[in-house]
């Protein structure tokens, strides 16, 4: 244990605790702005760390999972005739949308995805880019939830008063102008 004194506030550091059951971390910065950043960056990555600690499967990332689904969805639409495909072709297409370029998937390499920094194709896995499963898998769950949602819906009913029907009238006239 030791007592430190950043800028004016005493500060009592106890270090290589035995079995912690909670942490301080101590974050500073040149200005607020700067500060509330580091704190928003701090907290997305202990959500990731504690999404893989409660479900500790990866997925390749980079496109590669989106790119093997689509790839997947498309060989079950062309065996299902009719309108009954159309969804599944519409969600392969949706998941397409942003790995289209990786032709390697019809290879069965499932893994290949697109280095955000270079823009290349390259193997997720090799590469050392992983994203929780368990976030994958609720995207596509919500994602293809709202589109059964919207796929429901029989109508969209517009309601527009006809004018002179109690609805709001001309604008008003300012005064001073000339009549």
């Amino acid at each position: 244990m030791h007592v430190k004194k950043p800028r004016d506030e005493d500060s009592t550091f106890l270090t290589k605790c035995q079995d912690p059951k909670a942490c301080t971390i101590l974050l500073r910065g040149p200005s607020k702005d700067v500060l509330h950043e580091v704190d928003r960056n701090l907290a997305d990555a202990m959500a990731v760390a504690r999404n893989v600690v409660f479900d500790p499967r990866l997925a390749p990332g980079g496109g590669a999972t989106e790119m093997a689904i689509s790839v997947g969805l498309a060989k079950k639409a062309r065996a299902i005739e009719g309108v009954q495909g159309w969804p599944m072709r519409a969600v392969s297409d949706a998941m397409e949308v942003i790995p289209r370029t990786l032709a390697k998937h019809a290879a069965g390499e499932s893994s290949f995805g697109v280095d955000g920094e270079t823009g290349k194709v390259v193997d997720m896995k090799e590469y050392g880019l992983y994203e929780s499963a368990a976030v994958k898998v609720q995207t596509l769950k919500t994602a293809i939830e709202s589109a059964c949602l919207l796929l429901r819906v029989d109508d969209i009913v517009s309601a527009k008063r006809p004018q002179g029907e109690g609805g709001p009238g001309p604008m008003p006239q300012q005064g001073g102008g000339e009549e």
